[in-house]
């Protein structure tokens, strides 16, 4: 009988599964991780998809619904490619940040592996985009399956109408400037309503019947107005410096059409949809990895998960976690999930038994207890910049055996400078917080001056950190791309971040075309 009764108590038995053993099990993982984890989810909906449906999700960076670009056929085939040659696997899962919270599984995962990727996507990275304030403050989870419809079908209309090459050429440019087609210093503006949508299709299309060519035009007695150098009222009336380039060049550029304009707003609505998960990456995957860990050993301690289920359950998770050495063919950086879910971990080791390292270091969680409540406001607050930088320990850093390797261009070697010990911690902790922000590692290229009256020259300027310049010929290439949206000359300034001095100058019109 006590056999018969531990059967009954299991979620599942065996390696298949049906939807209604997938919902029995989504339901006991989720009640466990509001009841132990106190997580806050969106509502959940679940999609099964063949591993072929996966790599087109891939293609189409992990969107439901999405417009057509070569660019998703190239990425297809790439990954097809790797897939049938064993190159790489497939991912367990896709989760996407709207509300609802739309997860993919894999229908060849066994049911212990789905029980898995539920706790790991449809909790864990649910729980994240939902609280996190970078999503909050810079994404709008409820809007953009709307907008990803409204976008998908307003191409489609303006390839029917336009031409494929026209509309091609319009979304080759905006995605060539994707990495700048983001705000990051200030809030972007929220996606519109489905009635707002409505009325801007109305609008749009009022706009490209009354469409006259004439106002291109440049009048000769403009030309040379701005030789006088920049103005300040005018780059004041233009919000001047502005970073986000795709959005200058949406409000402002005079050759766009309203069809065009609109495929570059779509593009930077886009854009900007995924810049907080590059910011988060580390955080994210730790958060989803720590609470697939927890519950999963949960249920296994209550008698819910058999012994042969939580053999698979840990091989996969071992697989997920596995850091690869320096040396090994396969390394390729450090695993988000790995150092992510080791930080999450210390962070509750430190609250629950700390050392007096650990009290010295962290005197406000250390011997907290409630390490519940301190995961929660750091998954809340923190993106990976700013979380390493604050929690990243000593014992974890000796774990990890890091090292800050000093690497100048006046010398011909480079120089172990910081080692994991009492002289090297916080130097190893700034170097590895640094390495993580965004800030520092896309350059800084900004609109600084334009006279729309006059040449129409746009005038970009790159502030150049440690001497890094842009490479000439990637440069240039976005540079014509540039002056395909904007219409006229285009040049772009390397300005020494610290001294102020122009250290470089390159202009469309010294480009061949």
């Amino acid at each position: 009988m006590a056999r018969q009764a531990s059967k009954s108590s299991l979620l599942f038995s065996g390696s298949d599964w049906d939807f209604k053993t997938l919902s029995r099990a989504f339901d006991a993982i989720e009640a466990l991780a509001v009841e132990e984890l106190h997580l806050d989810t969106y509502p959940v909906q679940m999609e099964i998809i063949s591993s072929q449906q996966m790599l087109d999700a891939y293609s189409s960076v992990g969107m439901p619904l999405m417009y057509r670009h070569w660019s998703f056929g190239k990425h297809f085939l790439h990954q097809d490619l790797l897939y049938r040659k064993g190159g790489r696997g497939l991912a367990y899962e896709l989760v996407i940040n709207s509300n609802p919270c739309i997860v993919y599984l894999m229908e060849e995962n066994t049911m212990a592996l789905q029980a898995l990727v539920m706790a790991h996507a449809a909790l864990g990275h649910n729980h994240f985009f939902k609280n996190n304030q970078l999503f909050k403050q810079w994404t709008d989870a409820g809007a953009i399956l709307s907008y990803l419809d409204f976008a998908k079908g307003y191409i489609v209309r303006c390839e029917e109408r336009h031409g494929l090459a026209a509309v091609e050429a319009v979304l080759d440019s905006a995605h060539a400037l994707m990495d700048q087609g983001v705000f990051r210093y200030h809030r972007p503006p929220r996606l519109s309503s489905e009635r707002q949508r409505e009325g801007l299709r109305e609008r749009l299309e009022y706009e490209e019947r009354t469409y006259n060519d004439l106002w291109r035009t440049l009048p000769p007695s403009q030309q040379g107005a701005n030789d006088k150098g920049p103005d300040p009222e005018r780059k004041k009336s233009l919000n001047l410096p502005e970073e986000n380039l795709l959005y200058f060049l949406e409000k402002n550029s005079q050759v766009l059409k309203p069809w065009q304009r609109e495929i570059v707003r779509i593009v930077r609505v886009i854009a900007q949809y995924f810049y907080p998960q590059r910011q988060t990456q580390v955080m994210n995957e730790g958060c989803a990895t720590f609470v697939h860990y927890t519950l999963m050993n949960m249920l296994f301690d209550r008698g819910q998960i058999s012994e042969g289920a939580m053999l698979e359950i840990l091989r996969n998770h071992s697989n997920v976690i596995f850091q690869p050495a320096f040396d090994d063919p396969r390394f390729s950086g450090i695993n988000p999930y790995a150092l992510g879910l080791d930080m999450m971990q210390d962070i509750q080791r430190i609250s629950t038994k700390p050392t007096a390292e650990d009290r010295d270091w962290f005197p406000d969680i250390a011997g907290h207890g409630n390490w519940r409540e301190i995961l929660l406001d750091a998954w809340a607050d923190h993106r990976d910049e700013s979380f390493i930088r604050q929690y990243l320990s000593p014992a974890l850093i000796r774990k990890w055996r890091f090292f800050v390797l000093g690497d100048t261009a006046d010398q011909p070697h480079c120089q172990v400078t910081s080692i994991h010990d009492e002289r090297g911690y916080d130097k190893i902790r700034a170097a590895l917080a640094n390495s993580y922000d965004l800030g520092a590692k896309r350059p800084d290229i900004q609109v600084v001056d334009v006279d729309l009256l006059g040449d129409r020259h746009l005038r970009l300027q790159h502030k150049v950190n440690h001497g890094i310049l842009l490479e000439d010929t990637s440069r240039d290439a976005t540079l014509r791309h540039i002056r395909r949206l904007w219409g006229y000359d285009v040049s772009l300034a390397a300005v020494d971040a610290e001294t102020g001095a122009t250290l470089h100058e390159r202009s469309t019109s010294q480009i061949a075309e």
